[in-house]
């Protein structure tokens, strides 16, 4: 069988040579632009590889400096932090000590009280009103401006505090955020290459919503921070003044204290020196008066004595009467008889006359012994219920220590010494 040849197209030489030539200058153009691209290949694996490491190292740089700044801002938000919870506790206290002489100053009030209570009780001339009342009034309105005083440092203590506390807030809020913000770039300053669960992730270069720039972080922190130091500036001129004030009202509340008790030492005085004169007068007058009394029975004895002379004298001239005629006679014994009748009669009279002024005189001592015994009892009175002030007034000197004592009293546990504030 016939064996059927594919017909072969036949070239020509030169295409021959054409054709090597061709394939020979395409391979060392192929091999030239390959040779170009394996060296920029290499440069930019080079470049980027470089450029990679440079961006982690220039990026863990950056990492560290935040890490850095955001500890460095830890640390003056920490400091304040505790500044601002010392303060709050000394204001705290200071607020305290304030209710405490607050609370303290019921019992000076009642002290006060209890004594305008207590000479309420003086009778007729006494009921005066001498410098004792007047100090027991001042010292009332003394108490009533003190309390009205500390009151008021308890509001602005309270509205401090309030203040204080919303700073404190703010600032521990702030410094939560940088511990959370701390502990995330501390893990992404530690991450590398070689790191596990490291992804990619969807939209990594997107803004997150609420983003800051680091001038506004770092402004935040600084309000926060001499916001913070503003309120305890203000604390702490709250608390001098507390301090001062507090010093003011035990000054005035002692000058007061002592003004009202020398105003009832000199009353009490006056008083003694007005019934030991009561007295005086009293004593004289009961003598006068039975001196008066003795003379008196003096007298109606001696007016009893003229009666049996006078009747011996008118019986003499009556009997005289019946002598006969002539004998009937005026003579000398008639005439002494009849002078002697005259005489009793006067004697009488200027006894009977003094007698009546001696009466007169006894009920006038009487009268007047009378007012001096009501006098001398209203004054009697009212020393005692002076001294009775006087002892009410000692509580003031007494400051109970224990819970018992307070509980008791009703007034509070009073320190004896102020510690500073400021």
């Amino acid at each position: 069988m016939a064996t059927a040849l594919r017909p072969n197209t036949r070239y020509q030489p030169p295409d021959w040579f054409t054709n090597n030539y061709t394939i020979s200058t395409n391979a060392e153009r192929q091999r030239d632009a390959s040779h170009q691209v394996r060296q920029e290949s290499r440069f930019l694996r080079n470049e980027t590889d470089n450029q990679t490491k440079w961006d982690q190292h220039s990026n863990n740089v950056r990492l560290a400096d935040r890490v850095d700044n955001i500890r460095q801002w830890k640390e003056i938000l920490e400091k304040t932090l505790a500044d601002i919870d010392k303060e709050i506790a000394d204001l705290s206290d200071a607020k305290e000590l304030t209710e405490q002489a607050l609370e303290a100053k019921n019992l000076p009030m009642d002290v006060a009280i209890e004594c305008l209570t207590l000479r309420e009780g003086r009778q007729g001339i006494d009921v005066v009103q001498d410098e004792a009342e007047n100090q027991l009034h001042k010292e009332v309105e003394v108490i009533e401006g003190i309390k009205k005083a500390l009151q008021q440092k308890v509001g602005d203590s309270f509205e401090q505090l309030c203040l204080l506390q919303e700073a404190r807030q703010q600032l521990q809020a702030d410094l939560q955020d940088k511990n959370i913000a701390l502990g995330i770039d501390v893990d992404q300053y530690n991450l590398s290459d070689r790191s596990p669960g490291i992804s990619f992730k969807p939209d990594s270069l997107r803004v997150p919503k609420g983003s800051t720039t680091p001038q506004q972080w770092e402004d935040f922190s600084r309000y926060n921070k001499e916001r913070a130091e503003a309120e305890m500036k203000a604390s702490t001129c709250l608390r001098e003044a507390i301090h001062h004030t507090l010093q003011q009202c035990d000054n005035d509340l002692e000058a007061q204290r002592i003004a009202t008790e020398y105003a009832y030492r000199k009353r009490i005085h006056e008083f003694e020196r007005a019934k030991g004169e009561l007295e005086w007068q009293k004593k004289n007058t009961e003598e006068e008066i039975a001196e008066l009394e003795n003379d008196i029975r003096g007298i109606e004895e001696k007016i009893r004595a003229k009666i049996a002379p006078m009747k011996l004298a008118q019986t003499r001239l009556e009997n005289r009467t019946y002598r006969p005629n002539v004998e009937l006679c005026r003579d000398a014994p008639q005439y002494g008889l009849t002078d002697e009748v005259k005489q009793l009669e006067a004697t009488k009279r200027a006894l009977e006359e003094k007698l009546k002024q001696a009466k007169h005189a006894l009920d006038g001592l009487e009268q007047n012994l009378h007012r001096i015994n009501d006098d001398l009892a209203q004054k009697i009175n009212s020393l005692n219920l002076d001294n009775k002030c006087m002892d009410v007034r000692k509580k003031l000197q007494i400051r109970p220590q224990t819970a018992l004592e307070r509980n008791l009293t009703l007034t509070g546990i009073q320190r004896e010494r102020s510690h500073i504030l400021a």
